[in-house]
Parts: C-alpha cells; sequence; structure tokens
C-alpha cells in the first residue's frame, strides 16, 4: 500500500519544500532531531508486520458480528456497529491523535498509545454488557491510528534517497494484515470464541508496544506550531484542495459498498443453503481477497496516463459485483441459490473478489492523485483522504447492520447498490467538470 506512505500528518513540512501552488496549510518547521538509526532489511520488516499487527484492529471485527450481537443480546438493529465504531474510531483518531506525532517524542507517543490500545482490546474481551463492548472497540480503534505514527519512525530512519521506497515497503503489511485479518478472526473464534480473539489481540499488541519502545530511536520534532492549529490546517485542506475532496468522497462511498458486504456477509454463509462453519467462512474470505492483486496495475496505469479509465473500469466493476451478489445470494433476477448452492457460493466468491478489486484501484487511484499534490501538505492530505475513507465504511457496516435486520441479504445488497451508484454518479460528474482550481 505504497499510497498510504505518508498519512501520518507530517505539519512539520520543511520551508524549502517546493510548492507549483499556494500552500494553505502549510505550518513549516525545521526537521526533526534525535537519534538516526539505520532502516535496516530487518527492521524495514520489523516495521511492516507491527502495522500489519495493528491493523487486524480494525477490520477483523466483520466476520465476529454476528457472533458478538448474540452473545452480548444486541438489537438486530446494532449489529452493524460491531464492525462500524472501530473504522469510526480510526477515523476520529487520525485526526484527533496522530497530529501528536509532529509535537510529541515519538517513541513514547507510539508506546503509550499502542498500550492503550491493547487496554480498550481487553475490555471489550471482558465485556459483558453491548455499550461497554461498543465503547471499547471504539476507542481501541482510535488509538489503532498508531499506525500512521509509525510511518514518520521509518522515513527518519531512512536516508533521504530512499525514504519513498522504505516508507512504502513497510506499509506494504498494511494490505497484509487487511487480507489475513478477516480468515484469522474466523479460524481463533471459531473454536475459542470471539472474546479470545480480542484477548489475543490485546495480548499482541501490549507485547509489540513493549518491543517498538526497545527496538526504535527517540524521534524528537521541533515543533513551530500548537495543537489547535495543526487541527485547523486540517479542516483549510479540505476546504481548499479540490482534488483531495473527489478523492476522499469517492474512496469513502466505495469503502461503503465494501464495508456492507464484508460486515454481514459471514451471517449469509452461516445459513442455508451454505451453511459453512467458521473455517468454511475464513476460506471464503481469504479466497474474496484475491480482488487486492489489482492494486499495483491500477497504479500502473494511472502513472501511465490511463486514470480516468481506469476508475471508470473499477466502478464498472463494483456495479457487476454487486448485481452478482444480489443474484448469488438473495435470488435477484430468478436465480435459485437453494437449487444451485455450489455455484451461488461460487458466485458469492467472484462477486467478493470483483469488487474488492473495484474498491482498492479507486482508492489506490484516489491515492495516487492527491499525493501529486503539494509536497509540503502532503502528510496531512493523506490524514484527510483516510480519515474520510473509514467514515464512509462505517456508514457502510451501520447500515448493513439495520438492512440485515430489515431485509436481510436483498436489504445488504441494496445498499451496497446504493453506494455504489452514487460512486459512478458522482464520478461522472467530477470526470466531466474540470479538478483545477479552489
Amino acid at each position: 500500500m505504497e499510497h498510504l506512505a505518508e498519512a501520518c500528518p507530517r505539519v512539520l513540512a520543511r520551508a524549502t519544500a517546493p510548492t507549483t501552488h499556494a500552500n494553505p496549510g502549510a505550518l513549516a518547521a525545521p526537521a526533526d532531531s534525535g537519534s538516526r538509526a539505520a532502516l535496516t532489511l530487518p527492521m524495514t520488516l520489523f516495521f511492516a508486520a507491527s502495522v500489519g499487527v495493528i491493523v487486524v484492529n480494525l477490520t477483523a471485527a466483520q466476520p465476529l458480528a454476528g457472533l458478538v450481537s448474540r452473545s452480548l443480546q444486541l438489537r438486530p438493529s446494532l449489529l452493524g456497529s460491531v464492525a462500524m465504531l472501530p473504522q469510526l474510531g480510526y477515523a476520529a483518531g487520525l485526526l484527533l491523535l496522530v497530529p501528536l506525532c509532529d509535537l510529541l517524542e515519538n517513541r513514547r507517543l507510539i508506546f503509550r498509545t499502542l498500550m492503550t490500545c491493547a487496554a480498550f482490546l481487553a475490555l471489550a474481551a471482558l465485556a459483558r454488557s453491548g455499550a461497554l463492548f461498543l465503547g471499547a472497540v471504539f476507542l481501541a480503534g482510535a488509538t489503532s491510528s498508531v499506525i500512521q505514527m509509525l510511518v514518520p519512525m521509518a522515513a527518519s530512519m531512512a536516508p533521504e534517497s530512499r525514504r519513498g521506497r522504505a516508507v512504502g515497503n513497510v506499509m506494504s503489511g498494511l494490505m497484509l494484515g487487511i487480507l489475513l485479518s478477516r480468515p484469522l478472526a474466523s479460524l481463533i473464534a471459531g473454536p475459542l470464541g470471539w472474546r479470545a480473539f480480542y484477548g489475543i489481540e490485546a495480548g499482541a499488541d501490549a507485547l509489540l508496544a513493549v518491543v517498538l519502545f526497545m527496538r526504535t530511536p527517540r524521534r524528537v520534532p521541533l515543533a513551530s506550531a500548537r495543537y489547535a492549529e495543526l487541527l485547523y490546517s486540517l479542516w483549510t485542506l479540505l476546504r481548499t484542495e479540490r482534488v483531495l475532496r473527489r478523492s476522499a468522497f469517492l474512496a469513502a462511498l466505495a469503502l461503503g459498498a465494501f464495508s456492507a458486504f464484508w460486515t454481514v456477509i459471514a451471517l449469509l454463509l452461516a445459513q442455508p443453503p451454505f451453511s459453512l462453519g467458521m473455517n468454511g467462512i475464513a476460506a471464503f474470505a481469504l479466497a474474496g481477497a484475491t480482488g487486492a492483486v489489482v492494486t499495483p496495475v491500477a497504479g500502473w496505469l494511472g502513472d501511465r496516463g490511463a486514470g480516468r479509465a481506469t476508475q471508470c473500469a473499477a466502478h464498472a466493476t463494483m456495479l457487476g459485483a454487486v448485481v452478482l451478489l444480489g443474484v448469488a445470494g438473495a435470488g435477484w433476477g430468478g436465480f435459485s441459490p437453494a437449487a444451485h448452492p455450489a455455484l451461488a457460493l461460487g458466485m458469492l466468491v467472484a462477486g467478493a473478489a470483483a469488487l474488492d478489486a473495484g474498491v482498492i484501484a479507486d482508492q489506490t487511484l484516489g491515492r495516487r492523485a492527491i499525493n501529486l499534490l503539494n509536497p509540503a501538505a502532503r502528510g496531512r492530505l493523506n490524514a484527510i483522504f483516510v480519515g474520510m475513507f473509514f467514515v464512509g465504511g462505517a456508514g457502510g457496516a451501520l447500515m448493513a447492520g439495520a438492512a440485515w435486520a430489515w431485509a436481510r441479504w436483498s436489504g445488504v445488497c441494496a445498499v451496497a447498490l446504493g453506494f455504489t451508484v452514487a460512486v459512478i454518479a458522482l464520478g461522472f460528474v467530477y470526470r466531466a467538470t474540470p479538478a483545477s482550481g479552489r
């Protein structure tokens, strides 16, 4: 996920950074100080693995939503909240916590934030009420934004000439964590229960916090701005950068469709005619995640001037995928899943992979677009993009839970279809109007 490479708000941009236009949100400062340990290959792999472990906190809840909801006796309409709140918390953490990495010593900040995340995950594992569990996973999601605090730490350890590549390698762990989180959660929760999963994840985060504190150097930014100024500069960038707004809105809507599907699919697969156990659901999640292979292809096409055509193809793929998922799971068009369960399951896998591919291609192109904007504000641009992205995903998860309670799988597909049609319509409007200007 190289396009996530600089998601920590690098507000303390160098005053000499090149700009191509006025920089309404720039706050310049000298480079950070502290020890400069080299970013060796083992350290790069360690950072990538750390990011992969932490991101599991955000996406693993999707296949566990049904188990948690039944165990804590949540109202059916709140089922989507189990997957929604970690993502919404992550968005809040990006905007409210991550800017602290440009004000406070990073190693200690990372240690405290990740230990706090582990405590909230442990609280979720022990929770006996729905309200306590939901509050705990929201705060665990917020503190999981420590992912984007690790980025400048890795960047500061790499030579200037290799900084972009090094950070891109570190952030590749993010995609691996996302791909493995759903099957991992299903495999653990199957024999041990959902509480065991949250307990194991809490222990892993706590251990990781200690190792990070021991292995990483001190990094002290030389701040020239106050916290309130950092937060206000985020709003200034969102208000003035049209490309940022367009890319972020499209990505948020796309993730809404993606999250709606993955939040509820485990409930569908557990019922007849599929009747899959947790191991089967884990295998489905792994097979459906193969759509992520489009990430480098989408970036390559964008670099060669085919961004608009690729985006149109991505949106069309999403539309076809949602329709296929409706046919296979809800019998749209007269198809009978009960009469052809094996075919229906294969169609669901194909639809999941296609939906993943369309969403990831759109996201990749959006990240490419915003990273071509003002270098002095690139970190904050990425933070805003990621924050809005996860807000869209949280909305999709919440609406999917309500739709499942109201109309089962047909309702969930209707929610995903609504997000997808909105993506296509908004993308058409954006492509028909110039992106220049404010």
